[in-house]
């Protein structure tokens, strides 16, 4: 599917305001109401919108602690790496799993936890015990200078 400016207009304005109704978004764009439903429909239905979700406070949730963690591997196998996501895919603190080059680990996760004890228990307890773990380093987020959920459309 070819984007024209008003796809990409629909996708700049829903990433920032998700809730908006139908027709506030047609006004915005300069549609009317039924050939922009049919494009959020369309845009929906090829996967350029891939879900709606609501942006929650860390902060206000007691999760004031964001950590970038390396993760070395033991062993680079397809096996190793499958199991290796698939446990950390299901921790509830890993907000982010990357598989990365150019360092000398192999994965960089994020994480946020309460304190300094949650992130110990989190990872002496879950990230250090999976099969093939053989290190890791822990940079703590002072502040978060910029972060963004909405991608540049182009």
């Amino acid at each position: 599917m070819e984007l024209d400016r008003f796809d990409k207009a629909i996708l700049q304005v829903l990433q920032e305001h998700g809730r908006i109704s139908n027709q506030d978004l047609a006004d915005r764009i300069g549609l009317s109401a039924s050939p922009c439903l049919r494009r959020v429909r369309a845009l929906e239905e090829t996967g350029f919108i891939s879900a709606y979700r609501a942006l929650v406070d860390a902060q206000k949730l007691g999760l004031s602690l964001t950590v970038l963690i390396h993760i070395s591997m033991d062993k680079h196998t397809s096996e190793r790496f499958a199991h290796f996501e698939s446990v950390v895919s299901a921790l509830p603190e890993v907000m982010e799993c990357l598989l990365i080059t150019g360092q000398q680990a192999d994965y960089q996760l994020k994480v946020v936890v309460k304190d300094l004890e949650a992130y110990q228990y989190l990872l002496l307890e879950k990230i250090t015990r999976i099969k093939g773990v053989s290190g890791v380093l822990s940079s703590f987020v002072l502040r978060k200078v910029v972060e963004k959920a909405a991608l540049p459309i182009i």
